[in-house]
């Protein structure tokens, strides 16, 4: 079928990328889906770090490709082998898919799945298919969804259905920065009772986990280089919020600490700024050919620990249900994340705005 879709060309376009125009929305085919796949017209797809990491280059990736991965919509068709999904069923749409029976599977989140790994570096869906062209020749596929588009064919293992009363746009939240910032907190950081929750770098993810914590009845500190994100991390129900010279100036710590920056620097603030017994949780995504600077014998004296967590270490089937009775509760407010909503044929200026930090979660909507 005949579909519509925002590809990006080439990485490390100069900026302002509203100029350099990396991302093309063009016409593609999408092959019907094959064993275990079901086609999805998408509703909605948000903005993320981890799209435009690949747009900036900090994450290679095999172009040209599709881009999107935090997405929902309906099941429209679905391929043989799958049993466990219907026709018409709304769906979020997930990048790490879950085979069930790798060692990675096998440790309840906290290490992805191991052919979902690769698939997403080759820019395949799991099991190594390409349902994507475009004049003959194959496009990638961006972490097994490539949600920028009007429909996408994906691996029945990339999803997770949600009831209708959900909307597409909190749908599309669920599928990643709920999923990384809440699992920072529950899944990593496993603040305690009474335990102050301190969040570094306030982007979509960040302040994910700032209403995960707030719901779960802790203080929480916000701390980021903007002082927009600051006052937004204080609307959300954070109890203060500093810069990061401030709050290593005042002595602020805590014993729960989300890195969610991505950023070296940020990952040195958030090591200084974890109490002695306390842990960091660190789910940015730098370049990785970035480097950090900390002191091992701190480590050792305060009894640190640091923890690195992908994608909140979430089992998007346990996870997702949670969240959703959190947002249905009135406890997990997720409409405060988004925005903006825009087209398609603005994706190119919605990733200046996520590059400038001047947006949160952006809503693309895709009209079919």
């Amino acid at each position: 079928m005949k579909i519509r879709g925002a590809v990006l060309e080439t990485i490390g376009a100069p900026l302002p990328y509203a100029d350099s125009a990396p991302i093309t929305v063009s016409e593609l085919d999408l092959d019907p889906p094959g064993d275990g796949e079901i086609l999805v017209e998408i509703e909605a797809a948000s903005l993320c770090h981890s799209d435009l990491s690949v747009v900036n280059g900090s994450r290679v990736r095999p172009v040209p490709m599709l881009l999107g991965h935090e997405s929902a919509g309906r099941i429209r068709e679905i391929g043989p082998g799958v049993d466990d999904l219907a026709l018409g069923q709304r769906v979020i749409m997930t990048f790490l898919p879950r085979c069930g029976s790798c060692p990675g599977c096998a440790t309840n989140g906290k290490l992805p799945c191991q052919p979902g790994t690769v698939a997403n570096h080759a820019g395949s869906l799991l099991g190594n298919a390409m349902r994507l062209h475009r004049g003959g020749a194959a496009v990638h596929h961006h972490l097994g969804v490539s949600g920028f588009a009007t429909h996408a064919v994906v691996n029945h293992r990339s999803v997770v259905p949600v009831d209708d009363d959900v909307p597409p746009e909190i749908a599309a939240l669920l599928g990643c920065a709920v999923l990384t910032g809440g699992g920072a907190v529950i899944n990593a950081g496993r603040p305690g009772p009474g335990d102050t929750v301190l969040v570094v770098g306030l982007g979509g993810v960040g302040l994910a986990a700032v209403l995960t914590a707030v719901a779960l009845g802790h203080h929480v500190i916000g701390v980021d280089a903007l002082p927009a994100k600051l006052d937004i991390a204080r609307q959300l129900g954070a109890r203060s919020a500093y810069t990061p010279d401030d709050a290593i100036e005042k002595g602020v710590r805590a014993p729960v600490v989300i890195e969610a920056a991505g950023h070296p620097r940020a990952f040195e603030t958030a090591i200084a700024l974890t109490a002695a017994g306390g842990t960091t949780v660190t789910v940015g995504l730098p370049s990785p050919d970035a480097r950090s600077q900390i002191a091992p014998l701190q480590l050792t004296a305060e009894a640190r620990t640091i923890i690195g967590s992908y994608l909140g270490s979430a089992v998007p089937a346990r996870d997702i249900p949670r969240y959703v009775d959190m947002w249905r509760n009135g406890q997990l407010p997720l409409e405060k994340l988004i925005s903006g909503t825009l087209p398609l044929d603005r994706i190119n200026d919605a990733m200046d705005q996520l590059h400038t930090g001047q947006a949160l979660r952006q809503i693309i909507k895709v009209a079919p």
